[in-house]
């Protein structure tokens, strides 16, 4: 899923201004490796992200981050079987 991040995926669709909050639209791509991924795929994704946020100075903890990126994943899914698509808002 890093590829993915790297290829400018998800794309933010509002926001990037002085506030600093953001819409990100998740492409279909990713939602697939999302909604696809398996339990430790999804554990691997979530210390992979705290390494790269720790390296901006951003402290994530890793039970949390578990609990961010596997409650995406699920909530891809749900969205997937509605045939909708997800947004992600971050301030």
């Amino acid at each position: 899923m890093h590829e993915l991040f790297e290829a400018g995926e998800p794309r933010i669709v509002a926001g990037h201004d002085a506030d600093g909050c953001v819409v990100f639209a998740l492409s279909p791509r990713l939602s697939t490796a999302l909604a696809d991924a398996g339990h430790a795929r999804l554990r691997d994704v979530a210390a992979s992200w705290t390494r790269l946020r720790a390296e901006d100075g951003e402290v994530i903890g890793e039970e949390i981050a578990d609990v961010i990126v596997g409650g995406l994943a699920a909530l891809v899914s749900s969205a997937r079987r509605r045939n909708q698509d997800v947004y992600c808002w971050v301030a």
